[in-house]
Parts: C-alpha cells; sequence; structure tokens
C-alpha cells in the first residue's frame, strides 16, 4: 500500500481531503479535512465553528464572494453524540438527513453524485464515524465520474471494520492537477494519527500545503467520554 508521504510528494493540487483514523494511545478517533483553491473565489473562505461544533466554510471578504454553490457548506456535522459525519460538499446534510431518519450511510451515498462542474465533475468525498457501532470504525466514500465521463458515476464505500492504532485514511478529491482534473483512484491511502491534535494539524498542514492550501480542521472524538474538540486554521486568517 502507498504511504501518504509518497502519495502527496510532488503534488500541487490533490484538492479537497478526508483523513480518518484512531489516536495510538486508543482514546480518541480523528478526523481531518482540507479545502484547497486557485480562482479567488474558491481561495475566499474560511472555516468557522460553530458553538454545537458544527463547521461550516465561510467568505473570508463577503464583499469579494462571486458564486456560493458548491464552495459554501458544512463539512462537518455529527447525529446525536456517536455519529460524527465529514465532507467536501452539501452532501453532509444529505447524510445527516439520512442517518436521523433511519437510514445508512451507503443509501445517503447512492442518493448523490459528482459535483457539476464540467470538465471535472468533481468527485464528493464524504466519511463516517460511529462510535456506537460494533460492525465498523469508519466509513470513506467516493462518487465520481468514470474517467472525467459524466454520463458513467462510480460510488465506492470503504468500510473499515476495525481501526489501527496511530493510522488513518486518507482519500482526496483528485490525483493531482489536470485539464480536466483527473478523480481519485484506488484505496485510500494510509497516513499517521497522533495523540495530540495539535500534532495532526501541523503534520497534515506541512504535508500537503502549498500556495493552493487554503484552510484545515482536526476534530478530536473522545470514545469513553463522547467529548468533542475541534481546531482550525485558515490561510486568510
Amino acid at each position: 500500500m502507498q504511504d501518504i508521504k509518497s502519495y502527496f510528494n510532488g503534488k500541487t493540487y490533490p484538492g479537497r481531503g478526508i483523513v480518518i483514523g484512531l489516536s495510538p494511545d486508543e482514546k480518541a478517533y480523528y478526523q481531518i479535512y482540507w479545502i484547497m483553491g486557485r480562482s479567488e473565489n474558491s481561495r475566499n473562505r474560511v472555516f468557522i465553528k460553530e458553538e454545537n461544533n458544527f463547521v461550516r466554510t465561510e467568505a473570508h471578504d463577503k464583499v469579494k464572494m462571486e458564486d456560493p454553490s458548491l464552495i459554501i457548506y458544512y463539512p462537518i456535522k455529527h447525529v446525536g453524540v456517536n455519529t460524527h459525519i465529514v465532507s467536501n460538499g452539501d452532501q453532509t446534510d444529505t447524510i445527516v438527513e439520512y442517518i436521523s431518519s433511519g437510514k445508512s450511510f451507503e443509501q445517503a451515498i447512492a442518493s448523490r453524485t459528482y459535483e457539476p462542474d464540467p470538465p471535472n465533475y468533481t468527485p464528493r468525498i464524504a466519511g463516517i464515524i460511529d462510535t456506537g457501532a460494533d460492525d465498523c470504525a469508519y466509513k470513506l466514500a467516493i462518487m465520481k465520474s468514470n474517467n472525467n465521463q459524466p454520463e458513467h458515476a462510480v460510488k465506492n464505500v470503504f468500510a473499515y471494520a476495525s481501526a489501527i492504532p496511530g493510522i488513518g485514511h486518507c482519500i482526496t478529491t483528485y490525483v493531482d492537477d489536470g485539464n480536466p482534473l483527473p478523480s481519485f483512484e484506488g484505496e485510500p491511502v494510509a497516513g499517521p494519527i497522533y495523540d495530540r491534535i495539535d500534532d495532526n494539524l501541523v503534520y497534515y498542514w506541512k504535508l500537503i500545503n502549498n500556495d493552493n492550501l487554503i484552510s484545515i480542521l482536526v476534530k478530536r472524538i473522545e470514545i469513553v467520554s463522547s467529548e468533542v474538540n475541534i481546531l482550525i486554521r485558515n490561510n486568510r486568517c
């Protein structure tokens, strides 16, 4: 399996990304999410944490906001104290709605597809942790076009029956820069998870940092107490 350092080596635009994994001391799960952008409209964003521990994207300079579609959304939400959702678009709300009505993560993924931004057809990616589940530690998913062909959609869910202490799994929207941008391929890439929330933020910020990185967040979920802590770094602030 490819390691995360070699995966990101030399990449200038892997796009948005999610990492989910378990701390080495097995006390907490982590969700890590970042956004990248090249246009001024896309780069004009920050992460904002709400009092309920939801996180939303917001325009850093509202006067300069041109088109909020596809770039303003909630990447982080939860259902109850056990179910924690992360995604790169408004499919976060779809997953929340499905889980809240007794349906599954897989059913929510099946109901959505890639973003309507030809010729890239940017993949929608998502992840979920249910600390109350006995059969699965966490899941990652991608909804993409098949080789940028919009008439052929591909939807993959990667379910991890058990978590490996100190290891997370990463999925990104793109392989790298290109015209059109090539969608992520293969299985999620393994990378390190640290005990301390700030160590995770620093590691992944440095790993993917380039001129296109906009913001990153790290969410720590205590397994026993269900306490949540969120750390955010915005390039614009």
